[in-house]
């Protein structure tokens, strides 16, 4: 028991000092059924001009959640479908202000097509990846996904 109080004590006095605060972690399903991949649209506020986009289902991974168990309650939750991660394709990270957010994309399986959107999304599509370009405006993920050698 006090070794336990002395790790909470740690990570706060450390949280405090160094910021680890700042951090967020996110996950990206890019889920395939035979040859096509879901995207989603969904609306973003800082888009005026053109507020729904494109993109993979995404999300933030809750605290003492593992990566594998988010990214497949993300989907989950975003979509009813149920899905086996095949691998990580690859990582990404940004700045937004002061926090850093860290991603991990994986490539996800279903046998399923019947999709069910949460309330936060606007409509999907099932597509093959020669359409990727005509829906994904983010050069950096097109770039990604080449680079991961997704089939």
């Amino acid at each position: 028991m006090i070794v336990y109080e002395y790790v909470i004590i740690a990570k706060k006095r450390l949280k405090e000092d160094v910021g680890m605060d700042k951090y967020r972690i996110i996950v990206k399903g890019i889920v395939k059924s035979l040859d096509k991949y879901l995207i989603v649209e969904k609306w973003f506020d800082d888009r005026i001009q053109d507020p729904y986009q494109w993109g993979f289902i995404d999300g933030a991974i809750n605290f003492g959640e593992s990566p594998d168990r988010a990214v497949v309650r993300i989907i989950a939750e975003d979509t009813g479908l149920c899905v086996q991660i095949d691998r990580v394709l690859y990582t990404w990270s940004f700045m937004a202000g002061d926090t850093c957010t860290i991603g991990i994309s994986y490539l996800c399986l279903t046998g399923m097509e019947d999709v069910l959107l949460s309330e936060e999304l606007h409509d999907y599509r099932w597509i093959t990846k020669d359409e990727f370009e005509q829906y994904i405006d983010n050069q950096d993920v097109l770039n990604d996904i080449e680079c991961a050698g997704l089939e």
